[in-house]
Order: C-alpha cells, then sequence, then structure tokens
C-alpha cells in the first residue's frame, strides 16, 4: 500500500477529510490540462479556462511584474485560506517581500497582500461570496474581482471583522488606482477583454 493509499483509507476510516487527501485524489483524477482546480468550502470546483479569462489574467500579471520579481507574482497557485476546506489557486496573487512556504511547501496565506480574481460564469457566487469571506478573514488587504461579463471591477480594501470595508466599482477603461495601498501601483483596465 502506497503512503497516499494508507492517507486515503485513514481519512475514510477517521472522517478527517482534509485538503491535502482531496488534492492528492483530484492528483490522481485525469483532470484536462488547461481546468483551474479549486476546493472552496469542500467543494471541488474544475472550470476549464476561457481565452477571456486568461488575457485579463495576463494583463494583470504582466502589470505586476513591471513592479515586482517573478517570485512574489503568482497565479494558480494552491494556497489554503481560513475557513473549512478552502484551498484555492488565485488566478493572480501578489505575496509579500519576505514570503514564506510553510512546513508542507504551501504559500501561507499570512503572506498574501493582493488576490485578483477574474470570474466565470458557474464560479462567479464563490468569488464574489465564501472566497470574499475568506479574504477578509486572512485580511488580505487588496482583493480585485475582473467581471468580463458586465466590463468592471469590484475592488475591495481594508478587512475588519471578515469583510471589507470599502467596496469600489469601476468600468474597464478606468484606472484601478493601488497606489495609496501596499501594492503601490495603477492597473490598467483599458485593454481587458469582455465577454
Amino acid at each position: 500500500m502506497t503512503v497516499l493509499e494508507d492517507r486515503i483509507k485513514m481519512a475514510d476510516e477517521s472522517g478527517a477529510l482534509t485538503l491535502d487527501v482531496m488534492f492528492e485524489w483530484l492528483e490522481k483524477m485525469p483532470v484536462p490540462e488547461g481546468t483551474k482546480v479549486e476546493i472552496v468550502g469542500g467543494n471541488i470546483f474544475l472550470t476549464p479556462q476561457r481565452d477571456t479569462h486568461w488575457e485579463i489574467i495576463a494583463a494583470v500579471y504582466d502589470q505586476l511584474r513591471e513592479k515586482y520579481p517573478r517570485q512574489r507574482v503568482k497565479s494558480d497557485v494552491r494556497i489554503d485560506y481560513p475557513g473549512h476546506l478552502n484551498g484555492f489557486a488565485t488566478d493572480v496573487t501578489l505575496l509579500a517581500k519576505d514570503a514564506e512556504k510553510n512546513e508542507r511547501g504551501l504559500w501561507r496565506y499570512q503572506d498574501v497582500v493582493f488576490v485578483a480574481e477574474v470570474i466565470s460564469k458557474r464560479t462567479a457566487v464563490n468569488d464574489y461570496g465564501p472566497k470574499k469571506t475568506a479574504y477578509a478573514r486572512a485580511e488580505i488587504p487588496v482583493y480585485l474581482i475582473v467581471d468580463p461579463y458586465q466590463g468592471r471591477c469590484r475592488l475591495f480594501t481594508h478587512p475588519k471583522d471578515g469583510d471589507y470595508a470599502t467596496d469600489t466599482k469601476l468600468d474597464f477603461g478606468l484606472d484601478v488606482d493601488l497606489t495609496g495601498s501596499v501594492v503601490g501601483l495603477t492597473l490598467k483596465t483599458d485593454d481587458f477583454p469582455r465577454d
């Protein structure tokens, strides 16, 4: 019996389902290339990446890379967040300068300073609901939702008591001014495609 099979058997027998066990199961599944995999509140979401989705992610990533080294800017990398079985693969994540991985080799949510999520129709409820709550509980200073269906960004800042105190709506074409935040730059949205 392999270590994985042993862990799965122990989890099954004890009822102790963990994110690690769930991700190990997913790694054994034939997940199609280009599919984003996340666990939100213990539910597994598999989302194929659309071209529009990727273009926006790339635009945000590229703008962050103009200021920050590659080691601090992540995309689609698992980070576990507060709450029940929350293992997110955020579209774009900016880590603090002194970010460190935990003992399991994962980036720590305590070191995340910015998150950007580009919504998909089927998972938008996660980005606006349980993921927003998890990011606020984790005290992520800046959370940006990009909505190619409405052609709008929602910028959440100042986390407090499990929510964000500030919610700013910006149509595509307007700059997302993050100069007064830990991010310290302005994101251009005029070339974000719409769906």
